[in-house]
């Protein structure tokens, strides 16, 4: 599907700070973050929402998904994560997607009216990098790759 910016994201056909990339999975940062670390998770190929995505795939998409989760905490020095998605409404791309977002008690999110920023000059290549170390750990895992 050419049209879709995650699929050309996923092909290298579009610009992204990707942070990991599996055969199930690849993960890249939000370009317009909650908070510095705010990733995307998405299945290499096209599948709009989560009713789509093929009964066999659900498990190892994730099972990656957990283990972003880990290490965006992780390398962002997070409390927790927010990890969520939208199925048609308020999905802003038609490809499945599942946000993993750093928290932090008294972050100021409230409900879901939260304001988006944008990365500093270098910001995102410097957040990018310690999610992608944060992620060199997880070959250790059984079953994930």
């Amino acid at each position: 599907m050419t049209a879709c910016v995650f699929c050309a994201i996923v092909e290298g056909r579009a610009p992204a700070h990707v942070v990991w990339r599996t055969p199930e999975a690849v993960a890249f940062l939000d370009r317009r973050p909650l908070f510095a670390g705010h990733t995307l998770v998405v299945p290499p190929a096209h599948h709009e929402t989560l009713t789509d995505l093929p009964t066999t795939e659900v498990g190892g998409f994730f099972a990656r998904v957990r283990v972003v989760a880990g290490a965006v905490e992780e390398a962002c020095g997070a409390e927790g994560s927010f990890v969520a998605m939208n199925n048609r409404v308020s999905q802003s791309v038609p490809h499945l997607h599942v946000h993993v977002v750093p928290r932090r008690r008294g972050d100021g999110l409230r409900g879901f009216f939260w304001p988006r920023t944008r990365y500093g000059e270098g910001e995102a290549d410097e957040v990018a990098g310690r999610i992608s170390a944060a992620l060199g750990t997880v070959a250790e895992l059984p079953g994930v790759s």
